[in-house]
């Protein structure tokens, strides 16, 4: 077993030309663990965090790049995302813990397609492209589309996710994310939802809405944000979205939460809207 750390993509293309076996790793705090579960042998490992390309969160005309290789705690300590993206901030203050944050990596959280994860509710209605980058070159797609299933993603043979690209969302009054976990901290999530919300003299004006940990991807019911638009924020309008919410969602049951359980709660965060 060998770990190689390249420092920028060519010598990362290089170095899996020579090591085209090896395992591509960021923080590992998912590919370390799932290797020891399965008590396999340790592959050779490529570690990505130090490739310059994939580092850095910058922004242009009014979209915001987050390199891969950023950590949540990064995302939570910059002040840009905490000014600008506030969503995904306050996701990932509910990630894990301190310590795990200080690891994993927003790359690592879109490619391992958890339906539990908890920045793809808040990418999903902040409508994130993901950056593919290959030594043939780059590409980008919606991370709705990149997102496929449980650890399945649209990444082909040769590509690494290189970078997030998010528009800063505009006029928006309520920026939510909420999960519901057995503990309050290292839960992962039994429901999450994020929600954007767009007020004009207490109408709803637009909204968007994504539960994660109810289907095997991200859940996000256009008909429900539809529904919602020209109404009052009040809990009359939220019940009856609620209801139309727990038809659409497909939990299943497991160690964590019954479905019966994941469905009720999906509508129930909706309701939190009228208290905010």
């Amino acid at each position: 077993m060998s770990v190689q750390m390249p420092e920028d993509i060519n010598a990362l293309w290089a170095t899996i030309a020579d090591l085209p076996e090896a395992m591509l790793m960021a923080g590992g705090t998912d590919l370390l663990v799932r290797l020891r579960a399965q008590g396999k042998t340790t592959p050779d490992i490529i570690c990505l965090e130090n490739v310059r390309e994939l580092q850095s969160i910058t922004e242009s005309k009014g979209t915001i790049r987050i390199g891969a290789v950023t950590t949540l705690a990064d995302l939570h300590q910059n002040e840009l995302i905490r000014d600008k993206l506030p969503l995904l901030h306050h996701a990932a203050s509910r990630f894990a813990s301190p310590l795990i944050r200080n690891m994993a990596t927003i790359g690592g959280n879109v490619c391992t397609a958890s339906p539990a994860g908890d920045t793809l509710p808040a990418l999903h209605v902040m409508e994130a492209s993901v950056e593919l980058v290959s030594a043939q070159g780059t590409r980008t797609m919606p991370v709705e589309k990149f997102i496929q299933g449980p650890g399945r993603t649209a990444m082909k043979q040769g590509e690494i996710m290189a970078a997030l690209h998010v528009p800063v969302p505009k006029g928006f009054t309520i920026h939510h994310f909420e999960k519901v976990g057995q503990r309050q901290a290292l839960a992962i999530a039994m429901v999450s939802l994020a929600a954007l919300v767009a007020l004009q003299d207490g109408v709803i004006t637009e909204a968007r809405l994504a539960w994660g940990s109810v289907g095997p991807t991200v859940i996000r019911d256009r008909d429900v944000e539809k529904g919602l638009a020209g109404g009052k924020l009040t809990l009359t309008t939220l019940r009856k979205a609620a209801e139309h919410a727990r038809k659409t969602v497909s939990p299943i049951s497991d160690v964590r939460a019954s479905a019966d359980y994941r469905r009720q709660v999906a509508g129930n965060l909706l309701l939190r809207l009228a208290t905010l």
